[in-house]
């Protein structure tokens, strides 16, 4: 992509300030989000493994003697490395070499074997995660930074309605998408379910995979966003197709999905408790991008309208990604809670300096106040002598008007978000 065509990401920043105080970077993410992009718009060469032209010599090279292929203008990208592993331990000794910063840029959309490389980069190489788009990169009037700086005087209004939600869902945040006419852009997603299920889980490990069994996993991992959905419970879907699949296999092809950065688990919250509840570990399942539930369930914007419920994940799904997106950018992580007792909240913005926050996601505008309940509950339960009290509680709607309730819980349409 032209540089002067290039869409601004939120993650420019983090890849210039990881060029400047570290010798490689390493970009990861899902195919098609726009890592090379990102990459070469601050490139000074480019190394691309996958030009079908020189792919045989760049494999000899990169086995004979690496470091000419290394040779280039800094930072010099290296695109999809994991085609050449050797490069990545040639990159490293270069970086002790020259002793300079921002040398490379390596970007992969597999997760190599953890026996692939000789040493882990540690001290030499960055690492970057890259997902899809957010809905409004950096479009938003309100800041999830802000909000962990106590900036809770929020008034805006989201000019987005329910159905340009559900477009954006199925839409997806792939780059190549956003600026597609419609029919185009609701078909990429397919295109991209299809290139997931009959090559790319295979390709991760050059293990053949049975299409038809990566399919119905995808399809029961999709009517499952966004939920704590057990093995059993995902095999026992599988199986109701009369296609059987042992625990093996579903393990195998899961962990095949997360290496190639398509699905995506949200992860349990562990907060100190002023009681002895127990807290339920498991992972909520979910995708890089929401679209590819909506793709391999072949439902288009105006069939997910007509579910409301399963509409609910979807939109969970689409704000768990914004939410990802934004909060790596205030090195934070996203995870999500749930006790015994039920009470739970969708979202859990954790800071490494250890500010939090609490967010529950509502599509309508009718359970606001259940979910701020929820929320004041959860704050309640919190062990304030072990850790800090929440930064802000937040209901992420699907509505139009972000304000600050009474009880200080904040009422914030998605549409209104940045980083």
């Amino acid at each position: 992509m032209p540089k002067n065509k290039y869409i601004p990401r939120i993650c420019d920043t983090a890849l210039q300030n990881a060029l400047e105080r570290m010798g490689a970077v390493l970009i990861e993410g899902a195919k098609w989000c726009g890592k090379t992009s990102t990459a070469a718009n601050v490139a000074g060469s480019t190394l691309d493994l996958q030009d079908p032209d020189n792919t045989n010599s760049y494999q000899q090279l990169a086995d004979t003697k690496p470091s000419l292929l290394l040779k280039g203008e800094t930072p010099r990208l290296i695109d999809e490395w994991q085609m050449s592993p050797g490069l990545w331990d040639a990159v490293r000794f270069e970086v002790d070499k020259r002793q300079k910063t921002g040398q490379f840029i390596l970007t992969g959309s597999t997760r190599p074997a953890d026996n692939v490389t000789a040493h882990t980069g540690t001290g030499r190489f960055a690492r970057i995660l890259m997902r899809p788009m957010s809905l409004y990169e950096s479009n938003g009037s309100i800041s999830l930074a802000a909000l962990f700086e106590q900036d809770h005087d929020i008034e805006a209004v989201s000019t987005l309605s329910i159905q340009q939600i559900a477009y954006a869902i199925c839409r997806g945040g792939f780059p190549a998408t956003i600026d597609k006419q419609e029919k185009i852009a609701l078909q990429m997603p397919i295109d991209y379910v299809e290139a997931i299920i009959n090559h790319d889980i295979s390709d991760v490990d050059g293990v053949d995979k049975n299409p038809n069994r990566v399919r119905l996993l995808l399809r029961s991992l999709a009517r499952n966003i966004a939920t704590v959905a057990t093995a059993p419970t995902i095999l026992k879907d599988i199986e109701s197709t009369e296609t059987t699949i042992s625990d093996k296999t579903l393990a195998v092809y899961y962990n095949a999905l997360q290496r190639i950065y398509v699905a995506e688990p949200l992860p349990a919250w562990s907060p100190s408790l002023r009681s002895k509840t127990a807290i339920r570990t498991s992972n909520k399942h979910h995708f890089v991008d929401p679209c590819i539930a909506t793709a391999v369930m072949r439902v288009n914007p105006s069939g997910i309208l007509q579910d409301f419920e399963y509409s609910g994940f979807l939109f969970e799904a689409l704000c768990v990604r914004d939410m990802r997106i934004y909060a790596q950018n205030s090195d934070g992580d996203v995870f999500h809670y749930r006790d015994k007792t039920g009470l739970e909240a969708d979202m859990i913005v954790a800071l490494r300096d250890g500010r939090w926050g609490a967010i529950e996601v509502k599509l309508g505008n009718k359970q606001i106040e259940e979910a701020a309940e929820n929320l004041l509950t959860l704050k309640a339960k919190i062990d304030t002598e072990k850790m800090r009290e929440p930064s802000f509680l937040m209901v992420v709607t699907g509505g139009q008007y972000a304000f600050k309730r009474e009880d200080g819980v904040l009422v914030v349409p998605i549409g209104c978000l940045k980083n």
